[in-house]
């Protein structure tokens, strides 16, 4: 014991950090004492190393017991007493204290991402305060519908339901009007579509309520996330509790459902979309999409014909990206006139301890609160236990790959490898054969599930390689999964998720997508009590692009509150220009991959959404039903076909279909082909003060020179749309890989960012998007 009063501790700030997030200090007396590594294996031995040195400043070991309040003996070392000011000063100076941190209160709070994105609460000059937190938006989810008991669809506090709305609460099974209130304002199911998909529509009925009733939990957790009802004291399993709240706390919710337990079909969809916008609503969200290859724009089997009719009539539509990440050219919903979501991380965690036989903790991720949470069990290793009359590799526990005699009872270590990635399968495999749990090895990867019954751990690649190596050297390993916790703050965050898909867009590249991303990761929010996925919670956490879709519904109805003059186009642009590509550190933003590197626009668009900023964005790219019908020529679609969709005349320019696409006014300059030099013309639309002068700042691709004319745009009462042009000249001549950069115009208050993609290329016809 001598020796640790006489040599110090290295400072472990990272670890420091990880274990104690900033929040706001209290007069406490208490204290924690924090020293960092355990320096013996038995948790007794650190706890009498922390009663000796309390004993040591307070005098005797009666003090001592008196004044500790816990002793951190297993993750770490460290211990929280009473103490006075000057004895907790005292204490810093031992040789083998890290630190001396005062207790802090910790504020209840779930749904973390809105605090995430200073959002909430409602402060004078913030987007929630301007926009009167949504009040008379309206916005329309198309989903698996809903469960309108859940406290999250409450009406108390609301006034009127908003004048322009005309829809209806549809009946159907366990649903009638009265289900509807005034924050659901309005139901109605699409089934037609699917029945008439299925061998025996009287499945359906078996698995689903043919009516708005949500039976998946998918609608109802999107509903609240971008729009719900304040609710005090929520939890799912008791991990993130605190407040569950939407983004726009006062606008109103309409349920279309259109999905199914067997999936979406487009003529239900686009059935929704033609009853959203006969009724009324002004934002619609659609956290689905579909997989690669995509159909061509306004293809009979792509609902990007019901957005675009949405959008002429001043609906934003926003949909979710798609959950194939990290791979690229996986975005979905890449039609220009959508709003396209990736998912981010928030700065939230579940860390949960793995205490190995030998008293070595380690610490993965979970969604773990198990009766059995203290438990040692046996713990093997998957590759060790094979199934011999399965040729595939147990290593990942795929389906038949495990000796059910050996596996039983106790915890598997599975290791993740491209043939199967899925930790849900692998929880599956381990219970089916009566595992007790299940430890998964993986690349970096934020998004968590709960595993019912069987608990899965998921660790690094890294942590996952010492636990087998104990496995390897102990005659009878052991290891206990404890319960999870919930960690808020100082986290490296946002970073784009794992699963969340990645640009180009592989219909047209020249179209960037997606165009920004929101909190997705590990989102709680209300679910279905008779989803069997979490038993009978009334709350889940849940990741998914489907997740982060949400959120910028809500974000956009709180911009149409602010400014219901704007088109759906201004107000994407808005969100896009406004985005961050830094983490709260300051840092450029990472992506989750096979391992982290630094994300670009195929990742995060315009970046991580920034609501304060998108409600004075200062200036706009606007578009409107003319620039989306020229992109229309440029797929190839007549003017008599055009003047069919837009009831418009319209004549299509005879420049070729690739300048059409270059020079549509979107807020982001992809080049998927770059030869020599290319022109490109944007124009902005002033929304800030009357008089002001914007400066242009480039920041090149490599291997590419840039040029603007002219550098700077002098707005005044009478010029308040002015153009632009961007030159474009590739450096060398050469096949080359995109590369990335950016156009900003900057007043004395404003950024006004876009992003820029290139690629150069000397072969026609050749792809490389690495």
């Amino acid at each position: 014991m001598a020796t640790c009063f006489q040599h110090p501790l290295p400072v472990l700030v990272f670890f420091l950090q990880l274990f104690f997030p900033s929040f706001a200090e209290f007069g406490s007396n208490v204290h924690i004492v924090y020293m960092g590594e355990r320096k013996h294996n038995d948790p007794n031995t650190v706890m009498g190393s922390h009663h000796e040195m309390l004993s040591t400043l307070l005098g005797s070991e009666e003090a001592a017991r008196d004044s500790m309040v816990y002793s951190y003996r297993h993750g770490f070392s460290g211990f929280a007493a009473k103490l006075t000011k000057s004895q907790a000063k005292q204490i810093a100076e031992f040789p083998c204290v890290v630190r001396v941190i005062p207790n802090r209160i910790y504020q209840l709070q779930t749904t973390r991402s809105w605090e995430f994105l200073g959002v909430y609460p409602p402060t004078p000059g913030n987007i929630l305060w301007k926009g009167k937190q949504g009040d008379g938006v309206i916005i329309g989810m198309v989903d698996t519908g809903i469960w309108p008991e859940s406290d999250s669809f409450n009406d108390n506090g609301l006034g009127p339901v908003p004048s322009h709305w005309k829809g209806i609460c549809q009946k159907g099974e366990a649903f009638n009007a009265s289900n509807c209130n005034k924050k659901l304002i309005g139901a109605r199911w699409f089934v037609k579509g699917m029945v008439a998909e299925l061998e025996d529509p009287s499945i359906l009925g078996k698995f689903d309520y043919l009516s708005p009733r949500d039976i998946q939990g998918h609608g109802t957790h999107t509903a609240s996330t971008t729009a719900g009802s304040m609710v005090q004291n929520t939890s799912f399993m008791g991990l993130a509790t605190g407040k569950a709240k939407g983004g726009a706390l006062q606008a109103r919710i309409a349920v279309y459902k259109a999905c199914w337990v067997f999936g979406c079909t487009t003529a239900d969809i686009l059935s929704a979309f033609d009853y959203a916008i006969h009724d009324g609503v002004d934002v619609l969200s659609l956290s689905l999409g579909a997989n690669p290859p995509l159909p061509s724009y306004m293809d009979a089997s792509d609902f990007s014909v019901g957005a675009f009719h949405a959008v002429a009539k001043g609906i934003t539509v926003v949909c979710a990206a798609g959950n194939e990440g990290p791979v690229s050219q996986t975005v979905s919903n890449t039609a220009p006139w959508i709003m396209t979501v990736g998912a981010s991380t928030i700065d939230r965690s579940f860390p949960t301890a793995i205490t190995l036989g030998n008293n070595i903790t380690y610490t993965g991720q979970a969604l773990h609160r198990g009766k059995n949470a203290d438990k040692f069990y046996g713990l093997v290793d998957a590759a060790s236990i094979p199934d011999m009359s399965s040729s595939d590799n147990p290593r990942s526990c795929g389906s038949g790959t495990l000796n059910a005699t050996l596996a039983r009872g106790k915890v598997v270590l599975c290791f993740w490898d491209a043939s199967q990635q899925s930790v849900q399968i692998a929880s599956a495999v381990v219970k089916q054969v009566g595992g007790a749990g299940v430890i998964f090895a993986q690349h970096p990867k934020s998004n968590l599930i709960s595993c019912g019954s069987t608990p899965c751990v998921l660790v690094s690649l890294e942590i996952g390689t010492h636990i087998s190596n104990y496995i390897k050297g102990t005659q009878s390993p052991t290891v206990k999964l404890s319960s999870s916790t919930t960690l808020v703050g100082n986290l490296v965050s946002p970073t784009v998720s794992y699963f969340s898909s990645r640009g180009p867009n592989s219909l047209l590249p020249a179209i960037l997508k997606p165009d920004i991303i929101a909190p997705g990761s590990n989102i709680l929010a209300a679910w279905s009590p008779v989803a069997s996925l979490y038993w009978s919670e009334k709350y889940a956490i849940i990741s998914g692009t489907s997740m982060a879709c949400p959120h910028i519904s809500g974000i956009v109805a709180l911009i149409k509150s602010v400014h219901p003059e704007w088109s759906p186009a201004a107000i994407k642009s808005a969100l896009v220009t406004t985005a961050s590509t830094t983490d709260i550190y300051g840092q450029q933003i990472e992506e989750e991959s096979g391992v982290r590197k630094l994300a670009d626009p195929f990742d995060y668009g315009g970046g991580h959404v920034n609501p304060n900023a998108a409600s004075d964005p200062g200036l706009v790219y606007d578009m409107n039903t003319t620039d989306n019908a020229l992109f229309l020529c440029a797929m190839g679609y007549s003017s008599h076909d055009i003047s069919l969709v837009t009831n418009m005349s319209i004549t299509c320019p005879q420049t070729s279909s690739t300048s059409i696409i270059l020079n549509l006014n979107l807020p982001s300059i992809t080049i998927p082909n770059l030869r020599n030099t290319l022109v490109i013309s944007r124009t902005v639309t002033k929304v800030g003060a009357v008089n002001a002068i914007y400066k242009a700042k480039v920041e090149a691709p490599s291997g590419v020179m840039v040029d603007v004319k002219p550098q700077i745009l002098w707005f005044s009462a009478k010029e308040k749309v002015l153009s632009f042009q961007v030159k474009f000249t590739a450096a060398k001549q050469k096949q080359g890989v995109y590369t990335f950069g950016s156009l900003t115009w900057c007043d004395k208050v404003h950024k006004v960012r876009i992003p820029i993609s290139v690629r150069t290329t000397f072969y026609d016809n050749y792809d490389d998007v690495s």
